[in-house]
């Protein structure tokens, strides 16, 4: 529907209802000391297939309980949460449990994609490089303190925060665990629509590319 914004603003009003403000974000990156990897993404954050970049980052959750951190993997053909993972520290365990998890959603094989994250200590590290070497992922990391090399994952991270986190109080971390993931699960990569994969959702977009490609070819 094309609505004028004085039209929004008139019903939401009506309603009772109002805009949510972004959080300035705090970043959690603290560069490594080891050597960095190639960025070999250059800000290209699009795929032609499933399982050829991901990309991830970590974002912290607050709760009565105190800090949680949540890591993320994402699939950059269809923005599909591929992989995550939860703790009360962000280190370098937490980003290999998140990448494990990618590779488990996609049934082991996932050699040869391309990993793509910041400088962080975490990523930098030579538990998450081995991790990598033995999935056969190949490591991709943006520049320090460029936002915008990272910029799906950090779409990701403020979409989970403006659409769920900041919606909700967690008494928790047990609890925000649980209600995170099944927003993840049953909600963003089923039903909730992006416009970089034609409005569809990640898995719908991910079924219709499948689809696609089962189709016989013309003689």
């Amino acid at each position: 529907w094309r609505v004028s914004k004085n039209t929004v603003a008139k019903v939401t009003a009506e309603l009772g209802l109002a805009g949510r403000v972004n959080k300035r974000r705090r970043s959690l990156t603290r560069q490594g000391k080891r050597p960095v990897a190639p960025d070999l993404v250059q800000r290209k954050f699009t795929a032609p297939t499933p399982d050829v970049a991901w990309c991830g980052d970590m974002t912290e959750i607050v709760t009565d309980e105190g800090k949680l951190y949540l890591a993320t993997v994402i699939d950059l053909h269809s923005r599909r949460l591929l992989g995550y993972a939860m703790d009360a520290h962000h280190d370098t365990e937490l980003v290999v449990a998140a990448l494990n998890m990618a590779a488990a959603t996609r049934g082991g094989d996932v050699h040869g994609v391309i990993m793509h994250t910041d400088r962080g200590s975490e990523y930098t590290s030579k538990t998450f490089a081995d991790a990598c070497g033995r999935l056969g992922v190949v490591q991709s990391m943006g520049r320090v303190g460029s936002a915008l090399d990272n910029a799906v994952a950090e779409a990701t991270n403020s979409t989970l925060k403006v659409e769920y986190i900041h919606r909700h109080r967690f008494r928790t971390r047990a609890e925000a665990r649980i209600k995170i993931a099944t927003w993840i699960t049953d909600w963003c990569n089923p039903h909730r629509r992006h416009s970089a994969c034609n409005w569809l959702s990640p898995i719908d977009y991910e079924n219709r590319h499948h689809a696609r490609e089962q189709q016989p070819q013309a003689a």
